[in-house]
């Protein structure tokens, strides 16, 4: 999946043009909550499973009510998610097409987008939390918008991060790490541990060590890699960069998308320089412009979103913190980068991969 360049209003737009634009994003909130409903109450499921239903056949196999059902059915076919389809009889069967249900419920595909709608319902239910931290300071941490975003992240991140081998094949010190026999890596941040599992099923003599200081995290990230086959090569700790030295040497240390919501992030890349004494250190962040440009494209309209409701937010909600936010660019990173020891860093020439940029940090 890829975001473009969209066309934004400039400063002599009417009011009418503003009032249409607003009006075509409450209509957007309306097909990203309601697809929030299909999601958790498993009606897309049922609906690509079992195919044409109508809406009591719908709520009847999912233990739902069938009012509910009903209403929901017909705002997807109105929405043009799903399909309408009514007999002779006055039967109305509803069909979810294969490219919906692609998007919504395939895990593996990389235009998955099922778990998004998660993670604005869960920012939803904070946004009183949210607004004193606004006006007064503080945050509202991933741990305070709970399950739905945390399961959400990992879940999105799924695809993308499978496809990391195939990222590196082509980064020389990279690909001599990871293929070479014994080697241990550290992995700093990993979430639901998707890119460790990843790694470990890729390069089967590698062993990898992942860091969160989430603990709902680093039991889903562990229960992932049972699943997986790999959890006797892939490990999973309590804490941040500062407790790599307490498991290391490591022969190189990445991050995945995480350094932008450390409150801390000068410490997390000087404990990684240290417990990686000669090998690669690599960090995965959004792909954000070099400098502000506003209007923006839609990725850094993206990426502005995640940071006023989640990664700037939970950054702030820890003492002492940087705020950096969701758009970290490369300068700031550079800096830190620099203020933790490293020489510079390089922009890795890995194309195409999502929304993200690769930076290996040098000595």
């Amino acid at each position: 999946m890829t975001l473009s360049t969209p066309d934004t209003l400039a400063s002599t737009s009417t009011a009418e043009e503003y009032a249409e634009r607003m009006m075509a994003s409450a209509l957007g909130w309306i097909d990203v909550m309601s697809a929030y409903l299909g999601d958790r109450l498993g009606w897309y499921r049922s609906l690509a499973e079992h195919g044409p239903s109508t809406p009591d056949q719908l709520a009847d196999r999912t233990g739902t009510q069938r009012r509910y059902a009903r209403e929901w059915l017909e705002q997807q076919a109105v929405s043009g998610v799903i399909l309408l389809d009514e007999s002779e009889d006055g039967t109305r069967r509803y069909t979810l097409p294969d490219a919906a249900a692609e998007v919504l419920l395939d895990g593996d595909s990389l235009n998955y987008l099922g778990p998004l709608p998660r993670v604005f319902a869960a920012v939803s239910r904070t946004m009183p939390e949210l607004l004193e931290a606004y006006r007064h300071g503080g945050g509202v941490s991933w741990a305070q918008l709970g399950a739905d975003a945390r399961e959400a992240q990992a879940e999105l991140n799924r695809p993308l991060l499978a496809e990391l081998p195939t990222a590196f094949a082509g980064i020389g010190d990279v690909q001599s790490v990871l293929t070479r026999p014994g080697a241990r890596v550290a992995d700093v941040g990993m979430g639901g541990g998707w890119s460790s599992i990843a790694l470990a099923q890729a390069y089967p003599a590698l062993e990898v060590d992942g860091f969160d200081i989430d603990e709902p995290s680093i039991e889903l990230a562990r229960a992932n890699a049972a699943a997986a086959g790999v959890a006797d090569r892939v490990r999973f700790h309590n804490a941040d960069g500062d407790g790599l030295a307490a498991h290391g040497p490591f022969d190189a240390a990445f991050a995945f998308e995480c350094i932008h919501d450390m409150a801390r992030p000068v410490d997390v890349l000087a404990a990684m320089r240290q417990a990686v004494p000669h090998g690669p250190v690599v960090i995965m962040d959004e792909a954000v412009g070099e400098r502000l440009v506003a209007p923006g494209d839609e990725v850094e309209r993206l990426m502005y979103g995640y940071s006023i409701f989640c990664c700037l937010p939970d950054g702030l909600s820890h003492r002492p913190s940087v705020g950096t936010g969701t758009v970290m660019r490369p300068d700031t990173l550079r800096d830190y980068a620099q203020a933790a020891g490293f020489a510079d860093l390089n922009i890795l020439p890995v194309e195409d991969f999502g929304m993200f940029r690769f930076y290996s940090l040098t000595r």
